[in-house]
C-alpha cells in the first residue's frame, strides 16, 4: 500500500488518468464477460469440457455491445503509443528503440505464459495423458492470445500511422473503416477471405481515434497556436478574406477541414453525436441490416463481427467512444482522489497479466472441483446455472489473484525505453547508419515471428496432437522473435 500511495503522489498533475481507468476497465469486463457465460460440461469420455453459453442466451446478445471492450482497448492504445512515442523521441529516441521498449511490456508476460503452459503440458505427456486433450486445454488458456496477436501487428506500425495521422488527421480512419466496408462485401458476395485484411484496417482504424484524442489531449495542456480554432483550422474573420474567398466557399470545403483535423472532437455535444450516431448505426446494421447482434462470436452466425471486425462493430465502437466522451469530467474528478487511482494503477500495474492468465483459472478451478467430485454442470440458461454464476466469478477470481502474485511481477520489471545513444567519438557515419538500418530490420523481422507464431496458434486446430500444446513452429517462431527483441533491447548490435 506504501508503494501505491507513492506513485499516486508521484502521478503528474497533466497524466490522463482516464485513460488509465478505460485500460483497467476494458480488461476487467472482458474477463467477467468470459467467466460469466462459461458453461462448463462433461464429454462421452467423462472429461470436462468448457464453451460458451451465448448461443443458449439469445437475450444477452445486445449486452456484448457493452463487454465487447475490445475496440476501448485499441482506442486506449493509440493514445498511450501516440503519447508514449512522442515523449521517447523528445529524449532523442528514434521509433526503433520506442518499439523495442514497448516489445518487453508485452512480450515479457506472454513469454511465461507460453513457456509455463508448454512445459506443463509436456509434464502432463510424459505422465500418460492424450495430445490432443493437452492441445485442447492448451488451446482454450491460450485463447486471449488472438488479440495480442492483433495488437502486436498495429503497434510496429505506429510510427507510421501517427505519422499519416499527423498529416492527415481523422480522415486515416475513415479510409480504413471505408476499407472494412469493402471487406465486409467481400466476405458477404465471397470468399470470405476478402474480408482477412479487416483483421488489421479495422484495428487500426480505432487505434487512429487513440492518436487524435491524445492529440486533443495534449492541445489543452501544452502551449496552444491562438490563432487556431477548436477544430484546427486558422481563425478567420466573416466576410471576404484577404485573397477574396467568401464564407459561402469556405463552407463548401468545410468537410473536408473536418476530416484533416489531428483532435478528436470532446464536447458534450459531441458525445451525444457519437453515441446517438453509433447506435443509429448499429441497429440499422443489426436489425434490418445483414450484420448479427451479438459483438462476439456466436457460432453458426454466418457473420462474425469482430473476426475480423465489421462495420457494425465500427459503429459500436463510435458509441462507446461517445459514452466514454460523456462520462470524462466526472471520471477525471474522481480520480483526483488518491483511493480510486491508487485502485487504477494496481489494476494496470498487472493488466496483460490478468488478461493472459484468466483462462487457465478457469482451468485450474474445474480441474480442482472435477477431482474433488464437485463440479457443477447446470444447463446454461437454467435457474441453477444464473445461481451458480456468482460462486462461479468469485472462486475464480481468487485463483486469478494467486496466478497474479506467482506472475505479475514479471511485467511490473518493464522499465521506460531509454533514449538512443550517440555514436562513440570518431564512429564512421555510414556503419553508424548500416547499424541502425539493420537493427530496424531486426527489430520487424522480430516482430514477424512472434506475431507469427500467436497466430499459428490460434488457427491451429484445437484437438490436434500436439505433446507441448502448441505448435512446435509456432512456439519456436515466438520464442526466437522475442528472443531477439530481447537481445537488441538489451543494445546488442548496437556498437560495432
Amino acid at each position: 500500500m506504501r508503494r501505491l500511495r507513492e506513485l499516486a503522489a508521484r502521478t503528474p498533475a497533466d497524466r490522463e488518468r482516464y485513460v488509465d481507468l478505460l485500460r483497467a476497465l476494458a480488461i476487467i469486463l472482458v474477463v467477467l464477460g468470459h467467466w460469466a457465460v462459461a458453461a462448463i460440461a462433461y464429454d462421452a469420455d467423462g472429461d470436462p469440457t468448457g464453451r460458451s453459453a451465448l448461443p443458449e442466451l439469445p437475450w444477452a446478445y445486445p449486452l456484448t455491445w457493452v463487454v465487447q471492450v475490445m475496440p476501448v482497448f485499441f482506442i486506449v492504445g493509440g493514445f498511450a503509443n501516440a503519447a508514449s512515442l512522442t515523449a521517447h523521441r523528445q529524449r532523442g529516441g528514434d521509433a526503433t528503440g520506442w518499439l523495442l521498449g514497448r516489445s518487453a511490456r508485452l512480450l515479457r508476460p506472454t513469454t511465461a505464459l507460453l513457456v509455463v503452459l508448454a512445459a506443463g503440458a509436456l509434464t502432463a505427456r510424459l505422465v500418460g495423458a492424450e495430445a490432443p486433450l493437452i492441445r485442447t486445454v492448451v488451446w482454450f488458456a491460450t485463447i486471449p492470445l488472438w488479440f495480442l496477436a492483433a495488437y502486436l501487428v498495429v503497434v510496429p506500425l505506429t510510427p507510421v500511422t501517427y505519422a499519416l495521422h499527423r498529416r492527415l488527421g481523422l480522415a486515416v480512419p475513415v479510409a480504413l473503416a471505408a476499407l472494412v466496408a469493402a471487406g465486409d462485401l467481400g466476405r458477404a458476395l465471397g470468399p470470405a477471405e476478402l474480408a482477412l485484411p479487416n483483421y488489421l484496417f479495422g484495428w487500426l482504424a480505432v487505434h487512429q481515434l487513440g492518436f487524435a484524442w491524445q492529440e486533443t489531449r495534449a492541445d489543452t495542456t501544452g502551449p496552444r497556436p491562438a490563432a487556431t480554432t477548436a477544430g484546427g483550422a486558422t481563425a478567420r474573420t466573416t466576410g471576404a478574406d484577404r485573397d477574396g474567398t467568401t464564407g459561402a466557399d469556405r463552407a463548401g470545403t468545410a468537410a473536408t477541414r473536418g476530416l484533416r483535423s489531428r483532435r478528436l472532437p470532446t464536447s458534450r455535444r459531441a458525445g451525444v453525436a457519437m453515441l446517438l450516431g453509433g447506435l443509429t448505426v448499429a441497429v440499422l446494421l443489426t436489425g434490418p441490416g445483414p450484420y448479427p447482434v451479438s459483438m462476439i462470436n456466436i457460432p453458426g452466425e454466418p457473420l462474425d463481427n469482430a473476426a475480423p471486425p465489421s462495420v457494425a462493430l465500427l459503429a459500436v465502437t463510435t458509441a462507446q467512444l461517445g459514452l466514454i466522451l460523456l462520462l470524462r469530467t466526472g471520471a477525471d474528478r474522481w480520480l483526483r482522489r488518491s483511493r480510486p487511482w491508487q485502485a487504477v494503477i494496481a489494476v494496470n500495474a498487472v493488466v496483460l497479466t490478468v488478461f493472459l492468465w484468466h483462462l487457465s483459472a478457469v482451468i485450474l478451478l474445474v480441474g480442482a472441483l472435477d477431482a474433488a467430485g464437485v463440479l457443477p454442470t447446470p444447463p446454461p440458461g437454467s435457474a441453477a446455472w444464473l445461481a451458480w454464476r456468482l460462486p462461479w466469478v468469485l472462486m475464480l477470481a481468487v485463483v486469478l489473484a494467486v496466478l497474479i502474485a506467482v506472475f505479475g511481477p514479471i511485467e511490473g520489471r518493464t522499465r521506460r525505453p531509454a533514449a538512443a545513444r550517440p555514436p562513440a567519438d570518431g564512429a564512421p557515419e555510414r556503419a553508424d547508419r548500416r547499424r541502425a538500418t539493420a537493427r530496424t530490420a531486426l527489430t520487424a523481422a522480430a516482430f514477424a515471428a512472434v506475431v507469427y507464431g500467436l497466430v499459428a496458434n490460434s488457427t491451429a486446430p484445437k484437438e490436434a496432437a500436439e505433446p507441448l500444446g502448441v505448435p512446435v513452429a509456432a512456439l519456436v517462431a515466438y520464442l526466437a522473435g522475442a528472443g531477439v527483441l530481447r537481445l537488441l533491447r538489451s543494445g546488442w548490435g548496437s556498437r560495432g
